[in-house]
Formats: C-alpha cells, structure tokens, sequence
C-alpha cells in the first residue's frame, strides 16, 4: 500500500493568501508546493543558508523547481548594489506558495549571501551588472526600494 506524502497544513483564515484551495478545486493542478510542510521548510531553509559555492546555489535552485515547482529569481535591483540588500530575490507567485515561505526562503538565500560574498558577487557577475542591461536591473521595477 502507498501512502500519499504529507501536506502542508492549512493556513489560519486571513492570515494568508496562498490560494491553497485553488489547488484541490483543479485536478490538474501541481501539488507539489504542498509537500513542503513546516518541517520540511525548516530543513530547507538550514540547507540555503549552508550553501557554500555558486554552483551549489544553483543546484538548490533547480532543485527548487524540480521537486516543489517554485520557480527562484535572482538578480541586481534597478538602483546601486551596495549591500546583499540590494540583491532581488523572489519566488515567483504560484497558487499553494504560503506568504510566509515567499519570505522564508529569500531571507534565508540572503543570509547565505551575506555570509559568503563571492556567491553574491557570482549572482550579480550573473546578471550583468557590470556589463548591465539598459533598464539597470533584471525584473524591471523601476520603484523597487530595499527592503
């Protein structure tokens, strides 16, 4: 007999907007992002922050998108780099992505960048910031203010 993995529990009402029911309302949908209950996150968030190399960083990423379908971008803001801070990092919005997780998971990319400043340099070296695009930054919000 197989048993089905557990899901993440349910957000209280209001406290979220993660579009969970969209989810089981569809059968089509991809349920993975369901798999990644609170104690999975924990593991994950200690695995990014342990992150050492850019290749390593890079591999969590596709691993991101492989087994739980979440999609990671990186990138140089539209103003000056001057800290980590200034380094955009977002989970692309997917219906079943708990608010807390979108935030979780840059926090914890941010830590590691923090602590190892050549993967931060390898991620901006990435998108082009020292040879830069016309827009100056990789999402396009021109109004992006640190967080």
């Amino acid at each position: 007999m197989t048993s089905s993995p557990p899901l993440r529990k349910e957000c209280p009402p209001g406290a979220c907007v993660c579009e969970r029911e969209r989810l089981f309302d569809d059968p089509a949908s991809d349920m993975r992002i369901l798999q990644l209950t609170k104690e999975e996150e924990k593991r994950l968030v200690a695995r990014l922050e342990s992150v050492s190399s850019y290749a390593d960083l890079k591999a969590m990423e596709r691993r991101l998108q492989a087994n739980l379908g979440i999609t990671l971008q990186m990138g140089a803001r539209a103003r000056e780099v001057r800290t980590v801070r200034g380094i955009a990092i977002r989970l692309e919005e997917r219906p079943g992505l708990c608010k807390k997780t979108r935030q979780t998971i840059p926090a914890a990319i941010r830590r590691c960048l923090e602590n190892n400043p050549d993967i931060a340099f390898a991620v901006l070296n990435e998108g082009g910031l020292y040879g830069g695009d016309a827009q100056g930054s990789l999402f396009g919000d021109e109004d992006d203010t640190v967080e």
